[in-house]
């Protein structure tokens, strides 16, 4: 891992389509944005964000994520999420992401990211499937 700075941003858009809509992913029965996707848009944000600053065979896996989503955005707007890392304590980097549509916030998190070897993470998950046979 390089040395990370805390304030550093990088944000990601997305346009919602029908697949995102909270009835097509099974989180309610509305057509609007769901809020599993707002909160996938917010740690694929961050984790974008981590990346370039992780060595070879490094990656980073989302630990805690604690979101509100406050307002509604229909079909076809489009919605940005911004991540801030605000805290590094080691492996652990904790970041501050704002979700917004055209009209304005739509909901904020506090999210926790670890720096993991992913070949030994992944291992180690699959190990976990060959232990319960």
């Amino acid at each position: 891992m390089k040395n990370i700075t805390i304030g550093i941003t990088h944000s990601e858009t997305t346009l919602v389509t029908e697949a995102m809509l909270a009835k097509e992913v099974g989180s309610g029965e509305v057509a609007v944005y769901a809020t599993p996707m707002m909160i996938a848009l917010m740690e694929n944000t961050a984790s974008t964000l981590l990346k370039p600053l992780l060595d070879d065979g490094e990656t980073s896996v989302g630990t805690m994520i604690s979101t509100t989503h406050e307002a509604a955005t229909p079909c076809g707007m489009t919605v940005s999420a911004k991540a801030e890392i605000t805290k590094v304590e080691g492996r652990k980097i904790t970041f501050e992401i704002i979700a917004s549509d055209e009209t304005g916030t739509i909901g904020t998190a506090v999210h926790e990211r670890v720096v993991v070897q992913k070949e030994k993470f992944e291992s180690k998950a699959l190990a976990k499937q060959n232990s319960s046979l």
